[in-house]
């Protein structure tokens, strides 16, 4: 018989939908809530978020735990029975598990209070373009702040039963990057007439790549890459516009304000020698996710004389994750959570093992019970 939290990832894998669009999901996660008993339970909304209160027996601390809920614009290529039902979105980063581990959290001390209160956060726009951030700022928020935060995210390469973590910087500083070029169309048979945004377009792409090779310190990592690009109509027509899109990867914020310094500069030169207009929007900018050193090595600690887990050390990683706005307010961690899949995060093929649903929900129960205790 499967665990009904596995049954309620099966339902939202099902309704995957953009950054504060999650209106299934949200009714889905309201209908179940609904289910529980009421009287330790208060529950707020916040645009498409879910805020849930539970009351604990002799409070002195307040806990939190956050799942983020969109999913992503990927075409779902997987063999599931309980495939996509949103043509060309996909859960395909895991968000379907991480709110069936924050159900299966909040059913646990609904049912089993611990002593002290425990707020659970169901939080839009992870993917972009980013909920934490003014989730954090909302009314419905300001006076049920945590104390501590913890949260984690599916980590594919592990197997079930492990838990990878480590203190202080997770995941990096990230930074969308859009850069528009316009310049002057024209007939392909008289290019000295018109200004090829594609030669300009190419041309700075190249110059983008130098920046990390010839600005930045080897030892520091940092990343800067150009996913997407965007330019002309016809092949007999000279390009008049072109659009790079990109991401921006650091360990340090120092490295993410060098960077962004330098490709203002790259631009201001591709201007000049081109003769052409060129816009950069940073778009979504995430901070890095720092793990506070004590309390995750505590958390460590505690994993070690646990038997149905198993404790990584890992490294940093260069992925983005906007749970780090939470950690510059509030104390915590996050944590990855082996789901055993040869398919990567944002991969069409995706498919984690369910069985790590109730590892999840095990552990993070009973961690939080250990730190009220």
């Amino acid at each position: 018989m499967l665990s009904p939290f596995v049954e309620l990832r099966r339902q939202l894998h099902q309704i995957p939908e953009p950054g504060f669009q999650e209106f299934k999901t949200q009714q889905l996660l309201l209908e179940q809530l609904a289910k529980l008993p009421q009287d330790r339970l208060t529950i707020r909304t916040w645009r498409t978020g879910i805020l849930v209160y539970i009351k604990g027996l002799n409070p002195t601390k307040r806990f939190g735990y956050r799942a983020d809920m969109d999913g992503l614009p990927i075409t779902e290529e997987t063999t599931l029975p309980f495939p996509s039902q949103h043509p060309g979105y996909m859960h395909a980063c895991g968000h379907d598990f991480h709110m069936s581990i924050g159900m299966g959290v909040v059913t646990h001390f609904t049912e089993n209070p611990m002593q002290d209160d425990l707020i659970v956060l169901f939080q839009p726009a992870e993917e972009g373009p980013g909920g934490a951030l003014p989730m954090l700022a909302a009314e419905e928020l300001q006076d049920w702040m945590p104390d501590q935060m913890v949260a984690l995210h599916i980590a594919p390469e592990y197997p079930v039963g492990t838990i990878a973590v480590r203190p202080e910087i997770l995941f990096a500083n990230t930074s969308e990057l859009f850069i528009d070029l316009l310049g002057k169309g024209g007939h392909a048979a008289y290019p000295h007439q018109a200004n090829d945004m594609i030669i300009a377009a190419t041309q700075m792409v190249g110059q983008l790549q130098t920046i990390v090779s010839r600005n930045v310190n080897p030892l520091d990592s940092t990343v800067i890459t150009i996913g997407k690009m965007e330019a002309g109509t016809k092949q007999n027509i000279i390009a008049e516009k072109a659009r790079l899109e990109g991401t921006i990867r650091t360990l340090s914020a120092a490295s993410m304000n060098k960077i962004k310094g330098r490709i203002e500069a790259v631009a201001a030169g591709i201007e000049a020698s081109f003769e052409c207009q060129v816009t950069i929007d940073w778009g979504s900018n995430y901070r890095q996710v720092y793990n506070d050193p004590a309390l995750t090595v505590e958390f460590m600690d505690w994993l070690r004389e646990r038997d149905n887990v198993t404790l990584f050390e890992c490294t940093e990683a260069m992925t983005g994750e906007d749970f780090g706005y939470f950690l510059e307010k509030i104390p915590g961690f996050m944590f990855w959570l082996g789901v055993d899949t040869p398919h990567g995060l944002h991969n069409a093929k995706l498919d984690p093992d369910e069985r790590a649903i109730d590892v999840a929900i095990d552990t993070i129960t009973a961690y939080l019970r250990y730190k009220s205790s």
